[in-house]
Formats: C-alpha cells, structure tokens, sequence
C-alpha cells in the first residue's frame, strides 16, 4: 500500500474520534438536564439535590393517618312534595243532555245555551232504579227557552236547555215539522231530509266497548249538519232549521183535542199584513176593515185581502178534513200491539235543577212542549 492512501484513512479515523468526542459532552448535558425537576417554588433542582431534599424530609410513620380535606357538601333543598289533586269520576249520564241536539235553535245561539254549566241530574237520575225512565226504551230530544232570568247582579235574555223523554217502544216519529209566523203554511218532512234522525246513546263508561254489542235502551235526536258547512247553504235552507219542531202524530187525540179553527194570514203588501183569522168568530170584511181604520191595509185592497182570507180559511177546513181522515184510517190500519204503545206513550220534561253556576229556572217551567206534542204528563 501507498504511504499517501495510509496518512488518508488515519486521518478520516481521527476526525471520527473527535466528533465522538464531541457529542458524548451533549449528551451528557441532556441527560442531566432530563433528570432535573423543578422544586415548590419553581427553581429547577438536580437529581443530586433532589435526593438531598428527600433526606431532609420527616419520615411518615405506618400508623400515622393521612388527613384527606374534604369539600363541604352542599345542603340538599327538599322540595315539599304538592298535594294529591282528586277529581270526581264522571257521571256515566253525566253529557247526555248535551248531546242532545237542541231542535229548532238558531244557530248563533247555540253558543249561548252551553255558556252556563247547567245541571241535568234529574234526568240522570230518573234512569236509576226507581225513576220513571228506569228500565223503559226511551227518545230523547232538545228544545230551547228564551227567558229573562236574574243571575249574578243582571238580568238578561236566557236560553234555557230542556230535554224533553218520550218513553215508547219504537220511534215516536221520523218526520219533523217546519213553521213559523213568516211562513204561509208549514211543511212536514222527513228527518234525514234536515240531517237528523235517532241514534243510540252509549253511557261514559261503556264508550270503549263496540257499539254492536250494546243493546241500548236510550235513543236522542242527533243532526249531522255541521255549523261550518252553513256558509255554503242558502238562506232559505239556513232557516228552515230554524224553525224545525219535532213531529208527533197521535192518531187518538182527536177526541181529546178540539181541532183547531183558526188559521195564519200573511196578506202580501207593503208592508204585509199578518194576523190570525178563527172562522168561527171572525169575519173578513169587519178585519179588513179595522186594518184600513188603522192604515195598516190600503182602502183598494180590501176585496183582494177578503178574498185571500175565505181562501186560507178554506184550507184550514180541508186540512182538518184529511187530518180526520187519516187519523181514522191509521187506527184502522194499526196493529193492536201499536195501538196499544200509542195510547201508553209518555211524556216527560226535564229542566235543569237549580245550582250555584247557572241561573234558576224553577220560576218559569212550563208543561207546553209544542203544537205537535202537546203537554208533558209531567215536569221535572
């Protein structure tokens, strides 16, 4: 080997040998530097003087017990717990007047009639053991009252709520009847014609059972016709359920109740000119008169009103007429089991009972249902 090759090894091994030298200061630094830790207040101690502290530090005994601070709990706030509310179980009668449609109501009164909450409990309570309607197939329709009644410091114009319980073994009709003093004469038509029929009553505490295995003894009057559905109808058809009454034919009444002879006059003028005629006591020419004297009736009306009149009365007599007619042919046509439901049918009315959070109506009760029906055998 040459000298200069051998002079060039030595000398990368000597520059080996001193950067070895070089680093091995370095890393003891380091690692001097990572064996310190830093004392309570912050200054940097060797692992020298940190051995040094822990010589200089009282020894802990084994039966010495180590104190552990605890935070003081917070006092717990009980709430006080609130009182149980009770409420009363509802009556199982408890809406049966309010489901009631209340025939014949002008539809912006309806409102009016639920404003109070009326007391019907003696209609619940005549279904229990011992009342009239107990154990008896009964129907059921409403009415209302208009009465000036006293309640809470005022008087006011009331609509009273009143059920009215025909106690029979089938339906005591399926037509109702629509009159009123504007109208010439009245109609007789057929219940689902204004939307309404009877339909069983299911009691509160049976409404969760199927409805065809109830034999149900309580019917009510019920109309399908929904108030908001009103916009869409004419004025006309609006009325008419304003003037419907619940019809009643009893074919054994003539004998019981006089028939009528008296009839509606709505002589068409300006202004019309109404009044009632009984020809029995009256006489056209003399009221014709009388509405002349009191300029109620132009003087060149007169043949023209006393003609419209002989033509009322005329109509009056042929109505009576076939009214006896049919009655006649009804009862011969009728079963003796009909007959005999007819002549035990039973009317009753129920006004509500005087209570703190409606107004009294003990004072003003009537036993007039109406033109149809009569009286009630009794008023409760």
């Amino acid at each position: 080997m040459r000298k200069g090759t051998k002079r060039k090894a030595n000398e990368v091994v000597g520059k080996g040998k001193a950067k070895v030298e070089d680093e091995a200061p370095a890393a003891a630094t380091t690692s001097v530097e990572e064996g310190a830790n830093k004392n309570e207040l912050g200054e940097t101690q060797l692992p020298a003087e940190k051995n040094e502290s822990k010589k200089n530090e009282p020894k802990k005994k084994k039966n010495d017990k180590v104190v552990v601070k605890r935070q003081a709990k917070r006092a717990r706030i009980v709430k006080p717990e609130p009182e149980p509310e009770y409420f009363p179980d509802k009556r199982s009668l408890e809406d049966l007047w309010q489901e009631v449609f209340p025939v014949g109501t002008e539809w912006d009164q309806i409102d009016m009639v639920y404003q109070y909450k009326w007391n019907f409990s003696n209609l619940e309570d005549a279904f229990e053991e011992g009342g009239e309607l107990h154990g008896q197939k009964v129907y059921l329709f409403g009415c209302t009252e208009p009465q000036l009644l006293f309640f809470q410091g005022q008087s006011k114009v009331t609509c009273i709520p009143v059920v009215v319980a025909v106690v029979s073994p089938f339906p005591p009709s399926d037509k109702i009847g629509i009159n009123s003093v504007q109208r010439e004469a009245e109609e007789i038509l057929p219940m689902k014609q204004m939307k309404m029929d009877w339909v069983p009553y299911i009691p509160l505490e049976k409404r969760e059972s199927q409805v065809e295995r109830l034999k149900s003894q309580i019917f009510i009057l019920r109309c399908t016709q929904r108030r908001a559905g009103l916009k869409h109808l004419k004025l006309e058809r609006i009325k008419k359920f304003e003037y419907c009454l619940p019809y009643f034919y009893q074919p054994f009444a003539e004998d019981e109740i006089e028939q009528s002879t008296t009839v509606q006059i709505l002589f068409p003028s300006e202004p019309p000119v109404f009044c009632e005629f009984d020809w029995e006591f009256d006489e056209p020419e003399e009221m014709a008169d009388k509405f002349i004297e009191s300029e109620e009736l132009l003087a060149d009306k007169k043949d023209e009103f006393v003609e419209y009149v002989k033509q009322q009365v005329k109509e009056g007599k042929r109505s009576n007429r076939e009214a006896r007619e049919a009655r006649k042919k009804a009862i011969q046509e009728m079963s003796e089991e009909a007959k005999a439901a007819f002549q035990s049918m039973k009317f009753y009315k129920y006004y509500p009972v005087t209570s703190p959070d409606a107004p009294d109506v003990s004072q003003v009760k009537s036993p007039f249902i109406n033109r149809y029906y009569g009286k009630a055998h009794k008023i409760f």
